[in-house]
């Protein structure tokens, strides 16, 4: 059951088999805890304590979230580095065209050089969120040696080789019409009220 409400604009949090979720507004799906992997390793060997590790370890790592159906769910996947119109990945600062990008700049109404930690946009949402570097599921093409990150801890997109460590911070496709928006119930009744209404007065007028 998906319980939602709007906590910032752009912003909706919500939960689904009793795991907390950030819906942004990309239509993207966010897990609420941007450190998960420190708590939650899937049985994934390779992540230190406080939840870095390898780009193919965070593949890994997302592998075994999707076989777990983490949050009723078996579509997650890392962020992507492309940017929105398919192009790219873009290198450097005010980069908000990347799904990370947009959630930093745009969502967090950040700027260069600003810590991730320092939106209260995002704060008021998101938990655990690392002011270091965070790998994105884009390969550094064409190094297949290197795939692509976004340093929060100051705003800046570029590529690394794979076997830095960096942090995992699955996303899913959001599905905006399944989480219910604060009032809508109340809409729904009292729109089934009138027409009931109308219903009962039509039988009278016959």
């Amino acid at each position: 059951m998906l319980m939602g409400s709007v906590a910032q604009a752009g912003l909706i949090t919500y939960s689904s088999a009793g795991v907390d979720l950030v819906l942004d507004g990309q239509g993207l799906t966010w897990t609420a805890d941007a450190n998960l992997a420190a708590t939650e390793t899937f049985g994934v060997s390779g992540i230190t304590a406080d939840g870095r590790m390898s780009w193919d370890t965070s593949l890994a790592w997302i592998e075994a979230m999707n076989a777990a159906n983490y949050g009723g769910a078996n579509d997650w996947r890392l962020w992507s580095a492309l940017n929105n119109d398919g192009s790219g990945p873009t290198m450097g600062y005010n980069v908000s065209t990347s799904e990370l990008g947009h959630l930093f700049y745009t969502e967090g109404g950040l700027s260069q050089n600003d810590s991730i930690n320092d939106s209260a946009a995002l704060t008021s949402v998101f938990r655990n969120m690392q002011d270091w570097a965070y790998w994105s599921g884009t390969e550094g093409a064409p190094d297949p040696d290197r795939a692509w990150l976004f340093h929060t801890d100051l705003g800046y997109q570029d590529y690394e080789v794979k076997f830095i460590q960096g942090y995992g911070w699955a996303v899913r496709p959001g599905q905006v019409a399944a989480v219910p928006l604060p009032g809508t119930a109340l809409l729904m009744a009292l729109g089934l009220l009138g027409l009931g209404a109308v219903g009962r007065r039509g039988r009278r007028l016959q």
